[in-house]
């Protein structure tokens, strides 16, 4: 994973160097190896580019976009539509190292698209987008729309990767282990997996754009129980930054993540830790 992820990095740098963000590169993975790479014209011209128009609740207005439906993109990608993967596993890796899991099942229901450019900003061969939210984020080269807006289906920008790989396999030591299935623990894993951990890792395994919880020490061991559930629901009462609020979360559902960030306490998995420098 770390080794892929310094690719990544140096891909990202280079390209924000010629172009001020993410190169128009993107990678289709099965189990960590590369199944094709190909920069943004070559899957465009893999596919039937459309004008679409849509709800974008990322922008909060209605924009058309340049795309092309998922199923030709993940066609040109790894030989398949979705639909022909079943339930497995998807993740789809962002340049800054969010790491969004879904599943094909997901990705190959109708309205899903993967957007070039903004229709209105683009002209020819020259994609541009509109600055996304209060950084002024480019969501190019690829961004992941669906024009029936749902909130089980994952939005994420700035493409880099898709990789079909069993979650267990992609992340092994994330799970609470030895617990029964019907625990709290449990609960509170499927809520982690499923809002968590594009953005946060557990014992170094998940996204990056935001801290591991688990190691070298978890959140529980440094946070009071009350402030972690206060900050999960909402963290602009606290400060001001890139994390959302989960309204949606229930008092069992707080409890359950406290749960399991407890069971994970017990269950620390950090062998680069003695590796890394100035430890």
């Amino acid at each position: 994973m770390r080794a892929r992820a310094s690719v990544l990095a140096i891909l990202m740098l280079a390209g924000t160097a010629s172009r001020g963000r993410a190169v128009d590169v993107v990678r289709f993975l099965r189990e960590g190896v590369e199944v094709k790479q190909a920069d943004v014209p070559s899957v465009m011209r893999a596919c039937h580019v459309e004008t679409i128009e849509l709800e974008d609740p990322n922008y909060g207005a209605r924009k058309r976009y340049r795309a092309c439906r998922v199923a030709e993109v993940f066609a040109f990608g790894f030989g398949e539509p979705p639909a022909a993967l079943g339930q497995a596993d998807v993740f789809i890796r962002a340049w800054d190292g969010y790491d969004k899991p879904t599943s094909a099942d997901v990705l190959a229901e109708p309205g899903g698209w993967v957007a070039f450019g903004d229709a209105d900003r683009s002209a020819g061969d020259a994609l541009r987008w509109a600055p996304l939210g209060p950084r002024a984020i480019d969501p190019g080269p690829l961004y992941l729309v669906w024009t029936r807006p749902d909130a089980r289906h994952p939005w994420p920008w700035q493409i880099a990767e898709f990789e079909v790989v069993e979650f267990q396999k992609k992340y092994p030591h994330v799970a609470p282990a030895g617990l029964p299935r019907e625990s709290a623990a449990w609960h509170g894993f499927e809520i982690f997996r499923g809002e968590c951990i594009a953005c946060h890792a557990i014992n170094r395994e998940g996204g990056t754009t935001g801290p591991d919880l688990n190691v070298p020490k978890s959140i529980v061991e440094y946070r009071p129980v009350a402030q972690i559930k206060a900050y999960i629901r909402d963290p602009a009462t606290f400060r001001y930054g890139n994390m959302p609020a989960h309204p949606e979360l229930s008092d069992i559902d707080l409890d359950a993540l406290i749960a399991y960030f407890r069971a994970m306490k017990e269950r620390k998995h950090d062998p680069g830790r003695s590796a890394d420098p100035g430890r």
